[in-house]
């Protein structure tokens, strides 16, 4: 069999965390313009999407996944960068994507492991996170992100719906913005079974929350949108049961590591936690994270909390993918059957 004669492809790790596949483009990406990570970002959504809808859409992908770009730092003090790709759009920080991404660095050499505690700090649009992963033979039992600040925007906003009447949510930042429903309002449990309806009911909420609440990072001006709509409920052992839905119309298999951050600032600002307190976040197949109020803060004045949150990822192969000129379908395309009603918002 004579080789295959490519001139570019790039290669990836091929990651899941909590059953949520969070791939990492480790080798063949082009340069991404842009002086920090948040202006690469920009760039990716407002300039030239190419590369994220090469890697995001059909043919090449599937609707249950995302794909981490990862990209040298633009800071003196991180050892990698990296840039969450999705379908919709480039995002600013995942807690999921960054456990995938560490556990890719280290378990492929690309960052020195050392045993039994590695520390790795990570270049995001949203800000700096520092990890510690704890490690045994050669592979990552665990990552814990200190994740960026998070805080709330607003505490039981009512938003006006067709078909719930009027709901209301929590809307918070925890490295992304979230709207975040108690699910027992909808009528619906966290289950698998709900899993359709669950996700059409997400992206649904999330197009009316888009035109009655409007947001803006202090910080970062350019984050200023509501990127997800989170369920709620809470198990009987006392662990918060979530759901975190995408477009164009799916659900998060893992607990969902920036919505669990978002959250627990809503239970900081209810003065249900406190600094050292945990709660256990579990998802809607049963993985779990751990998250943890680590300190206080302040983000432009308003009150806000450190969080921490601790979970696993596994690394399950190796993919690498032709870059072809003459490829017709290098642009991607999406079909409702499998991706949902929703296509036409990507």
């Amino acid at each position: 069999m004579e080789p295959l004669r490519w001139t570019h492809s790039l290669e990836l790790l091929l990651v899941h965390c909590q059953g949520e596949i969070g791939k990492v483009i480790v080798n063949g990406a082009p340069e991404i313009p842009g002086a920090t990570m948040l202006e690469k970002m920009n760039y990716i959504n407002e300039r030239d999407d190419s590369l994220r809808r090469f890697v995001t859409l059909e043919p090449r992908a599937s609707v249950n996944m995302s794909v981490n770009l990862l990209l040298p730092s633009t800071r003196d003090d991180a050892d990698a960068g990296f840039i969450v790709l999705q379908s919709d759009r480039a995002h600013p920080m995942s807690g999921s994507n960054c456990i995938c991404v560490v556990t890719a660095l280290l378990e492929s050499g690309r960052v020195k492991m050392t045993e039994p505690e590695t520390t790795v700090r990570l270049d995001t649009p949203a800000g700096l996170i520092t990890v510690k992963a704890r490690c045994e033979n050669g592979r990552c039992e665990s990552v814990s992100l200190d994740n960026v600040p998070a805080f709330v925007e607003a505490l039981d906003k009512a938003i006006s719906t067709p078909k719930w009447g009027d709901i209301s949510i929590d809307v918070a930042f925890g490295g992304v913005y979230y709207a975040i429903v108690d699910v027992k309002q909808l009528g619906l449990s966290i289950a698998p079974e709900n899993a359709r309806a669950l996700a059409e009911a997400g992206i649904e909420i999330k197009q009316l929350v888009a035109d009655q609440v409007r947001v803006s990072h202090p910080e970062l001006p350019s984050v200023n949108r509501i990127a997800y709509v989170m369920f709620r409920d809470q198990d009987d052992d006392g662990s918060v049961r979530t759901c975190t839905t995408l477009l164009p119309g799916r659900v998060d298999r893992s607990p969902c590591g920036t919505g669990s951050s978002a959250n627990l600032a809503v239970l900081h600002a209810r003065g249900l936690v406190k600094p050292g307190d945990s709660r256990r976040s579990r998802s809607i197949i049963g993985g779990e994270f751990v998250a943890t109020v680590v300190g206080e803060t302040k983000v432009a004045g308003r009150p806000a909390i450190y969080p921490r949150i601790t979970g696993q990822a596994w690394i399950y192969g190796v993919e690498r993918l032709r870059m072809d000129a003459l490829d017709p379908m290098a642009k991607g395309f999406v079909l409702s059957d499998s991706w949902g009603p929703y296509v036409n918002a990507l």
